[in-house]
C-alpha cells in the first residue's frame, strides 16, 4: 500500500489550496462552528451551487443556534424546501435543541459529543473539529475517498464500512499540524470537487499530486476508487390528484413517519390509473369533479426508489375527505411541497395565478 504517497501529498496540496481555494460564502466566517455545521449539512447529497442560496436564506432566517431550536419546524421545512433529504433539517434543529439543553448553546468541542448530536456523523465532526475549532480531526468524504484511493492505488472496496475506517486512519496520518488542519480537509475537498474528478475523466495536469500518484503510474485512475455497484432501485408507480377548487387546490400531511415525513402532498394513491379507475377514486372520496383538465406525467427518483406517476388535474367542488387542505393564496405559497411533486405543484400555481389567487 503506498500510504506513504498520501503523506508525501500534504505539502504540495496545501500550496495548491492557498492558490486554488474556491469561494465560498461559509468560508466567510470559518471559525463560526455553528455556520460551518449548516453548511456541512446542506452539502450533503447536494451541489455546491444549490446550496448557496439556501445557505444565505436559512441563517436570514435562523441566525444562530437558539433561533434555529426555537423555530418553527413548518418554517424550517419552507427554508429547507427543494434541498430534499428533509430528515437533515429535522435533525440539525433536534442537534440545536440538545446543543441549548447539554452545552449552552456552544457545539461541543469533542468528537466523541459532536457525533452524539443527531445527524452529526465522522465527516461532519471531522469539519467542524478541523475548519472551526482548529483542531487535528481528518473529514472523510467521498471527495477525499476518491482521491486517496488514486494517490494510493487502492482497490479496495470503499462502500465497505472496515475499508472507510481505514482510509480514515491514513488520512489522519497524512494531516499537517492542528493550526492547517482545517485547510488540509478543504484542499482536500476542493481537489476531489474540481481536479480529481468523479464520473470523469480526472484532470491529471492539474493535480498537485500528478508525480506522486501511484494510480496514474498504473495508469488505473479513473477506474478508482472501487465501489460496490448499488442495489437498483424499485419503481413506484402512483397516481397524483391536481385538484382545484374555489378554495383552492387540496393538499393533505403526509404520515409523520416514513418518506417524506409531516410534508404537503398532492392527494395520491398507489398505481398508474387510467381516468376510469381514477375517477372511482375521486367518488369514493366523496370529490365532486366539475371538469377534467389535463393527464400529465412525472418522475422522481429517490435514494432506493423512483415514483413514476401519472397525474389528473381537473375542477371540482372543494369536497373530499376531512385531511384535505383546501390552500390559496400566502396558505399555499407558505405550505412546503417536496420536490417531488414539483411538476404538480407548477400545475396548481399556473391555476391559481390565473384565477388572482395568488400573487
Amino acid at each position: 500500500m503506498n500510504q506513504e504517497r498520501l503523506r508525501q501529498l500534504t505539502v504540495p496540496l496545501l500550496g495548491w489550496y492557498e492558490r486554488n481555494a474556491r469561494e465560498l460564502p461559509w468560508r466567510e466566517t470559518p471559525a463560526n462552528a455553528y455556520h460551518v455545521w449548516i453548511s456541512e449539512i446542506m452539502l450533503q447529497q447536494t451541489r455546491v451551487a444549490a446550496v448557496r442560496e439556501y445557505y444565505a436564506r436559512f441563517l436570514r432566517e435562523f441566525p444562530t443556534i437558539e433561533a434555529l431550536a426555537q423555530g418553527e419546524e413548518e418554517r424550517l421545512m419552507k427554508c429547507w424546501e427543494g434541498l430534499g433529504y428533509y430528515s437533515r433539517a429535522r435533525n440539525l434543529q433536534k442537534a440545536a435543541r440538545q446543543t441549548m439543553e447539554r452545552f449552552g448553546g456552544e457545539l461541543p468541542r469533542t468528537y466523541e459529543e459532536l457525533t452524539g448530536l443527531p445527524g452529526i456523523g465522522d465527516y461532519t465532526a471531522g469539519a467542524i473539529l478541523s475548519i472551526a475549532q482548529g483542531q487535528r480531526v481528518p473529514a472523510v468524504d467521498g471527495n477525499v475517498l476518491r482521491l486517496a484511493a488514486r494517490i494510493m492505488d487502492c482497490d479496495e472496496d470503499i462502500a465497505d464500512v472496515k475499508v472507510r475506517r481505514r482510509f480514515r486512519a491514513w488520512v489522519e496520518e497524512a494531516l499537517p499540524p492542528a493550526e492547517r488542519c482545517g485547510d488540509y480537509n478543504q484542499a482536500m475537498m476542493d481537489l476531489g470537487a474540481t481536479v480529481c474528478l468523479p464520473n470523469a475523466e480526472p484532470m491529471c495536469l492539474l493535480c498537485p499530486g500528478r508525480d506522486l500518484c501511484a494510480g496514474r503510474e498504473a495508469g488505473r485512475q479513473s477506474s478508482l476508487p472501487v465501489k460496490a455497484p448499488k442495489k437498483k432501485r424499485r419503481v413506484e408507480e402512483r397516481t397524483v390528484f391536481v385538484l382545484l377548487s374555489g378554495r383552492g387546490a387540496a393538499l393533505r400531511r403526509r404520515p409523520e413517519t416514513g418518506l417524506l415525513a409531516g410534508l404537503w402532498e398532492f392527494p395520491n394513491v398507489e398505481g398508474a390509473l387510467g381516468e376510469e379507475e381514477a375517477a372511482r377514486v375521486l367518488e369514493r372520496w366523496g370529490v365532486e369533479t366539475l371538469r377534467w383538465e389535463k393527464r400529465i406525467a412525472a418522475k422522481h427518483i429517490f435514494t432506493h426508489v423512483e415514483w413514476h406517476m401519472t397525474g389528473y388535474v381537473l375542477l371540482c367542488r372543494p369536497s373530499g375527505p376531512a385531511d384535505f387542505c383546501w390552500a390559496e393564496g400566502r396558505d399555499f405559497a407558505d405550505k412546503t411541497v417536496p420536490t417531488a411533486f414539483a411538476r404538480f405543484r407548477d400545475e396548481a400555481l399556473e391555476h391559481l395565478e390565473r384565477q388572482g389567487r395568488i400573487k
